[in-house]
């Protein structure tokens, strides 16, 4: 298999595992009701701040659980000019690599600087993503063949399923120095491919008028396809026989220059269950076989998309003018997001973006939502200083509402908490951070012993965090001083299981002991998993 190599390479391959775990601090709950102090316990998250460390404080609660990412990350095509800037020389990625990379950093091209940041924010992606769970990446050419070998690296040869073209202009550019760039792409990787099942999409007008029923059969609407292919009669003779017209009586025989498509022995079995159109009168010269659309179930995707099904950039950017935002160049449609969401998700799905940009892929989502009732949720991370001021204030007005007149479009309801990431769980030398609230650390370990099982708040017992598994689970931690494991901590015990997992700063109790209750002890902090 091919790889890629680049300056910097070294160091960012593996530095998903030294980014810290920081804890999602909640700002506000917004729902038509306005905006909430209170948590309202949404699914749907918008999140501010660097994208690697908020994909890796995802992990405990979402590893292998998200069934569809849509991420439009940087093109690196050098323009310094946009508000979502389109190069990694933005001041927060520049830190960054000086961080990781060093001084080596210095010496970067542009190429290597983006796939410096790329590389470990794929690899928390992977990790994200469920295993019957695929992954659609916008990008124009200028860095298309570095991303395809980088994601053939984290994802997988196998599971590169294809490329997608949106064709997204109306009319070329005629000011382009060399062609007009009308089609961008959309890698599409799944984290198993023999998992991934995508969905068909659904008939629009056109296809429904194709799949018209003339002959009214009770079985539904189905399309015609030709009975012969071109292969001559002396290359197939056992597909050159005769063929009786029910309704003429007469034999009929292929072209000259063509067989049927079918043995005689199949195409008997069609006649008998009326699969073969002879036309609306009877009388056509030639059958054909007729295609019920329930046995396709939808259309299959293809790979060039065109903007009359998803749209274009000029009606993205009418979109936004519509939701007064203002300072995108080229934004993504929300119905190119609805049909990757449509391909890749059921109506149940979470749908994250780690690029949320303007935060089209919410607006896609709770279109959808509306649209069938759907409970699709979404995690949006962005960035930029305009997190609150844009992509939460347009996810607001999709919620509520939005334009004037004619344009006015009726909200779609719903619901998000923002969040801010907050400090690290854990300081560098391993110990816990005591600014932390002990509700977070609770829920950390709950996550990474369960693998994301959800968590509530049990009030049973102090030390509980819950049982799984027949196992029940305790966290015996305080911040202002030791707790030691012991016969007077096993007396509070009151939650009765087959075996019981215990944190706690020390353990006072024998081996036999431990083994008599089958108890696992796990040492603070040295045996809290860091993810």
């Amino acid at each position: 298999m091919p790889t890629l190599d680049w300056i910097g390479k070294d160091k960012v391959i593996n530095h998903h595992n030294d980014v810290p775990y920081k804890v999602l601090e909640r700002k506000y709950s917004y729902d038509e009701d306005g905006a909430h102090k209170d948590d309202i316990h949404s699914e749907n998250m918008i999140i501010h701040g660097d994208n690697l460390e908020a994909l890796k404080s995802l992990l405990p609660q979402y590893e292998g659980k998200i069934k569809c990412i849509y991420i439009d990350p940087p093109y690196n095509t050098g323009n310094e000019g946009w508000i979502y800037n389109d190069n990694v020389n933005d001041s927060k990625i520049k830190k960054w690599l000086g961080e990781v990379v060093g001084k080596e950093g210095e010496d970067l091209s542009r190429h290597d600087k983006w796939l410096c940041m790329m590389y470990p924010r794929l690899v928390l992606l992977q990790k994200l993503l469920a295993d019957d769970g695929a992954i659609f990446i916008s990008i124009d050419g200028t860095e298309y063949a570095n991303l395809n070998l980088i994601c053939d690296e984290i994802f997988g040869t196998s599971n590169y399923v294809d490329t997608i073209s949106w064709f997204k202009k109306v009319s070329p550019s005629n000011d382009a120095h060399f062609f007009s760039n009308d089609v961008e792409y959309i890698l599409v990787y799944s984290k198993d491919k023999l998992l991934w099942q995508p969905h068909r999409l659904p008939l629009n007008q056109k296809q429904l008028k194709y799949y018209s029923n003339p002959d009214n059969d009770e079985r539904g609407d189905w399309n015609s396809a030709t009975y012969t292919c071109n292969k001559s009669k002396d290359e197939r003779p056992n597909l050159y026989y005769p063929i009786v017209n029910p309704n003429t009586g007469k034999a009929v025989f292929p072209k000259d220059t063509a067989v049927w498509k079918y043995s005689q022995l199949q195409t008997e079995l069609f006649q008998a269950d009326n699969r073969l159109f002879w036309g609306v009168d009877g009388t056509a010269k030639m059958p054909r076989i007729k295609k019920f659309l329930c046995e396709h179930d939808g259309v299959v995707n293809r790979t060039l998309w065109h903007y009359e099904d998803v749209n274009h950039t000029q009606g993205a950017s009418n979109q936004l003018k519509s939701l007064k935002i203002v300072g995108f160049s080229t934004p993504k449609p929300f119905e190119l997001i609805e049909r990757i969401t449509q391909i890749a998700s059921e109506s149940d799905a979470v749908i994250l973006d780690s690029f949320a940009g303007s935060g089209t892929t919410a607006h896609a989502v709770l279109n959808m939502n509306k649209k069938d009732g759907g409970n699709r949720k979404f995690i949006l991370v962005e960035m930029g200083d305009y997190a609150d001021t844009i992509t939460a204030e347009r996810v607001k007005r999709v919620i509520d509402g939005y334009g004037e007149g004619n344009n006015a479009v009726d909200g779609t309801g719903g619901n998000f908490s923002y969040y801010e990431l907050g400090s690290p769980l854990f300081l560098q030398d391993g110990t816990i951070n005591n600014d932390i609230d002990t509700s977070e650390i609770r829920k950390y370990i709950w996550y990474t012993e369960t693998n994301g099982l959800e968590y509530a708040e049990n009030e049973q017992e102090k030390y509980y965090l819950g049982s799984h598994n027949d196992t029940a689970y305790y966290f015996y931690y305080e911040k202002d001083k030791a707790t030691i494991l012991d016969y007077s901590f096993l007396a509070t015990v009151n939650v009765k299981n087959q075996a019981y997992i215990i944190y706690a700063d020390c353990c006072a109790l024998s081996d036999i002991d431990l083994q008599k209750w089958n108890i696992t002890f796990k040492k603070i902090p040295r045996d809290i998993e860091h993810i």
